[in-house]
C-alpha cells in the first residue's frame, strides 16, 4: 500500500470554515478539500434540498422528448422503452416505465440479452419494436453511438428518444431527442448524471406538464440512488441529493422490488455501502446469470408476495453467481501460478469454459491479489470475448488501442473495458498488451495507494467530530470516506487475530499518554499482528460499533506499518 496525503487545502479558507461553521480546523480542511469555500455552499453540502434539482428543460431536447412522448400518447401510439442490463438500465427502465403507465396503458419494456444481442441498442430489439407494432423507442442508459441503428428503426417508421450519460462520438445518431448532458452543444447545469437519473430528468420534465413538482417524484428515488451507487458516477452536485433522499426512500417506503430485498437480508437500515453491495448485486444477477427482465419484473412488481417471489429467484441467481466467480476465481489464479506470470505486469488469462456473465467480477477479484491491468477471456461464439479491469491511475482503454491490430471489436473507458479478438490472435494480444503497460504504466501504480485526507491525534476523535464526518454522506467517487492517519499508537495488549481463518485484525489502540482506548478492526490484516509489538502507524476511517444497545466509534483499519 502507498499512504499518500492528499494537498493541503487554502489555508485562508479553511479558517474561514472553521470559523463560521463552528467546526475544528480538521473538519474544516475536510469540507474544503471537496471544493466548499463558503458557509452557503457548505450548507447546501450538509443539508441537500430538493430546490438544488435542476429544471428538467434546461436539457438539451426535453422539449422534443417530451412532445415527442404527448403525441404518442395523444395518438394512442405503443411506446417501448428499452435499456441496458446491468443495474444503470434496469433500474432506468423500471423507472420510466412504471411512470409512464400512470398516465397511459400502451407502454412495454425490453432488455436485451446479454449473451445473445450484447450491450446497447440491437437490431434484434428495433425488429421486436416492428413486429409488435412499436412506433416509438425510449432508450435507456445506452444508444449515443447507435447511429446505424437508429437509422434502421428510421426505415421502419420507429422514432427514437435517446436517454444517454455516455460520452458523445463525434457523429450523433438521428433520433427524435438525444438527452444526454455530456454533450458538447447543452448547458445542463451538472454532466455526471447516470443513465436512470437521465430518465428521472424525463418523468420530471414529463409531469411538469400536468401540473406535478418534485415532491410527487421522491417515490422514484430509491430506483435514482440504488443507479447512481452501482454506476459509480460522482457523488456530487445533483447526484448527491438525488441518492440523499432516495436512501430516505429506501429506509423508509421503498418499492415492493427493493423491500423484499432488504427482507431478504435482514438489515434494519441502508447507507449508501449497503446499496452497493446487498441490492445492487441482486439486481446485476439477473442480467449475469438468466436475463435482465428478471430485474425489471421485480423493480416494477406492485403486489408484496408476487415481488418476495422474484426476490427469492434473484437470490438464487446471486448466489449462483458468487460460487461461480469464486471457482472461476481459483482457476484464474492457478493459471497464472502455473504459467509462473506472477511477476508481469498484466494478467491475461483465458478459459474457453468461464462464464461470461461473471468475468468482469473475476477480474476485479484478480486485481485484489495482483495489482495490475487485467483481462479474462472466455469462449464466445467463434470469438474470445474479455472484460478488462484497470489500477487506479493506468487507462487501460488507451492501452487496448494500441493493440488495436488483434483486436476485433472494443469499447469502454479508463478503468473498465470489453472486446473481443479472433482465438488465433489471442497469444499475440497477450504479448503486445503485457510489452504496452510495462512500456507506459509508472511502476508506483503497481501498488494500490490510499489517499489520506488529514493526519490527526486520536484526542481529536470524539462524538461531534463522528457526527460531522457522518454528515458528509452519502460518500462515493469525489466525496469519499476520509480516510485519517495517526501516528505512533500502541495496542493495550489484547490486540488478536480474528475470523474463522485469522485473516482479521482487532485491536484496542490508545496514543501517548492518553489511554483512552480505541476499538480498531482491519479486514484482511491479520498477518499484521506482529507489527503491533511496539508504536506503529495506522491508516483508518471512522463507523460505529454497536454492542448490546451500547454505541461507540470504532476505527476501520485500511493498513498499518
Amino acid at each position: 500500500m502507498r499512504w499518500t496525503l492528499k494537498p493541503e487545502p487554502n489555508t485562508e479558507t479553511v479558517s474561514l470554515l472553521s470559523k463560521e461553521l463552528n467546526i475544528n480546523p480538521t473538519l474544516a480542511k475536510l469540507i474544503a478539500q471537496r471544493g466548499i469555500t463558503s458557509f452557503a455552499e457548505a450548507k447546501n453540502y450538509f443539508r441537500p434540498s430538493l430546490e438544488n434539482i435542476h429544471d428538467p428543460f434546461l436539457m438539451k431536447d426535453m422539449d422534443l422528448a417530451v412532445a415527442r412522448i404527448e403525441k404518442a400518447i395523444a395518438n394512442n401510439e405503443n411506446i417501448l422503452i428499452y435499456g441496458d442490463y446491468d443495474v444503470d438500465g434496469t433500474t432506468a427502465v423500471s423507472l420510466v416505465s412504471s411512470y409512464l403507465k400512470t398516465i397511459y396503458g400502451n407502454i412495454a419494456t425490453y432488455i436485451p440479452d446479454r449473451y445473445k444481442e450484447g450491450y446497447g441498442v440491437s437490431y434484434a430489439g428495433i425488429d421486436f419494436a416492428q413486429d409488435n407494432d412499436f412506433s416509438l423507442i425510449i432508450a435507456l442508459d445506452c444508444g449515443i453511438k447507435a447511429i446505424d441503428k437508429v437509422a434502421y428503426a428510421t426505415e421502419k417508421n420507429i422514432d427514437f428518444i435517446i436517454c444517454d450519460h455516455h460520452k458523445p462520438g463525434a457523429e450523433l445518431p438521428k433520433a427524435v431527442a438525444i438527452l444526454n448532458a455530456k454533450r458538447t452543444d447543452c448547458s445542463y447545469p451538472y454532466d455526471e448524471l447516470c443513465g436512470c437519473g437521465v430518465g428521472f430528468k424525463l418523468i420530471q420534465a414529463l409531469g411538469t406538464t400536468r401540473n406535478q413538482t418534485i415532491e410527487d417524484f421522491i417515490p422514484y428515488l430509491d430506483l435514482v440512488a440504488t443507479a447512481i451507487a452501482a454506476d459509480i458516477v460522482p457523488m456530487t452536485g445533483e447526484n448527491r441529493t438525488l441518492t440523499y433522499f432516495g436512501l430516505e426512500v429506501i429506509n423508509s417506503e421503498p418499492r415492493n422490488g427493493i423491500k423484499a430485498i432488504i427482507n431478504q437480508v435482514k438489515k434494519e437500515e441502508l447507507t449508501i455501502t449497503d446499496v452497493v453491495f446487498i441490492i445492487a448485486p441482486r439486481i446485476n444477477a439477473a442480467g449475469r446469470m438468466k436475463h435482465g427482465n428478471y430485474a425489471v419484473e421485480l423493480l416494477t412488481e406492485l403486489d408484496f408476495e408476487s415481488a418476495v417471489k422474484f426476490a427469492g429467484d434473484i437470490e438464487k441467481f446471486n448466489s449462483d453467481r458468487k460460487d461461480l466467480d469464486k471457482k472461476i476465481t481459483q482457476e484464474a489464479l492457478l493459471q497464472i501460478e502455473e504459467n509462473n506470470e506472477q511477476e508481469g505486469f498484466t494478467s491475461v488469462v483465458f478459459d474457453e469454459n468461464w462464464h461470461k456473465g461473471v468475468i468482469g467480477i473475476v477480474a476485479s477479484r484478480l486485481i485484489e491479489n495482483y495489482y495490475r491491468p487485467t483481462l479474462v477471456f472466455t469462449k464466445s461464439g467463434d470469438k474470445l470475448a474479455a472484460s478488462a479491469r484497470s489500477v487506479k491511475g493506468f487507462d487501460v482503454y488507451n492501452a487496448l488501442e494500441q493493440c488495436a491490430e488483434f483486436i476485433e471489436q472494443f469499447g469502454g473507458h479508463k478503468y473498465a473495458a470489453g472486446l473481443t479478438l479472433l482465438p488465433e490472435n489471442y497469444e499475440n494480444f497477450k504479448n503486445k498488451f503485457e510489452e504496452v503497460v510495462a512500456n507506459t504504466i509508472d511502476k508506483k501504480l503497481l501498488s494500490p495507494e490510499i489517499l489520506i485526507a488529514a493526519e490527526i491525534d486520536l484526542s481529536e476523535i470524539n462524538q461531534k467530530f463522528f457526527n460531522i464526518v457522518s454528515q458528509m454522506a452519502p460518500f462515493g467517487p469525489q466525496n469519499m470516506k476520509p480516510v485519517f492517519k495517526t501516528s505512533a499508537v500502541r495496542d493495550n495488549g489484547y490486540g488478536k487475530q480474528v475470523g474463522a481463518d485469522k485473516s482479521h485484525l482487532k485491536l484496542n489502540v490508545f496514543q501517548g499518554d492518553n489511554k483512552h482506548t480505541f476499538n480498531a478492526i482491519g479486514f484482511g490484516l491479520g498477518k499484521k499482528i506482529s507489527e503491533v509489538q511496539n508504536d506503529f502507524d495506522i491508516v483508518y476511517t471512522l463507523d460505529e460499533n454497536e454492542w448490546q444497545g451500547r454505541k461507540s466509534i470504532q476505527l476501520m483499519l485500511k493498513d498499518l506499518q
